[in-house]
């Protein structure tokens, strides 16, 4: 009867580790499916963020080329395209602005920090490290296009 004893509590003692692993095991599942959880709700807010800067940025868009049509009468036609100032020293921030009107895109090269858009009156700050020539290339909606330049001096 004693000996008996000693093997049940001996065979209870493997029974209860094992059983002490499976929990731990299942803990460790628990744990990492809440992570993908929170990851997952961090991802979707974040992702609705992006999707709804990008939506009212287009409505900025929408909105200003709707302004500079009404403004620009039937008139497809580039209103001001400049620096200020014209002339700057290395390390200094200059404005590179323009104006359209009925224009349906609006692209300057090279390339500004900033993105373009159809406006009646922008202004992008650039920070150009040597003496650059700037064009404007605007179109209309039949694909007719315009274009001005103009150059900003670095000392």
């Amino acid at each position: 009867m004693f000996g008996d004893e000693q093997k049940t509590g001996g065979s209870g003692g493997s029974d209860g580790q094992s059983t002490a692993r499976k929990i731990f095991r299942f803990s460790w599942v628990i744990v990492i499916i809440a992570a993908l959880v929170v990851a997952g709700i961090f991802y979707s807010r974040w992702q609705q963020e992006k999707d709804y800067e990008a939506k009212i940025a287009e409505q900025k868009r929408e909105q200003a080329r709707k302004i500079a049509e009404s403004f620009g009468g039937a008139n497809f036609e580039i209103l001001n395209f400049y620096a200020s100032p014209g002339a700057i020293q290395r390390g200094d921030t200059v404005q590179i602005c323009y104006g359209v009107s009925n224009a349906k895109t609006v692209d300057i090269t090279p390339r500004l920090p900033e993105a373009t858009w159809v406006s009646l009156n922008r202004c992008i700050p650039v920070e150009p490290r040597k003496t650059t020539t700037y064009t404007l290339t605007t179109v209309n909606d039949k694909g007719e296009k315009k274009s001005a330049t103009l150059t900003v001096e670095v000392q």
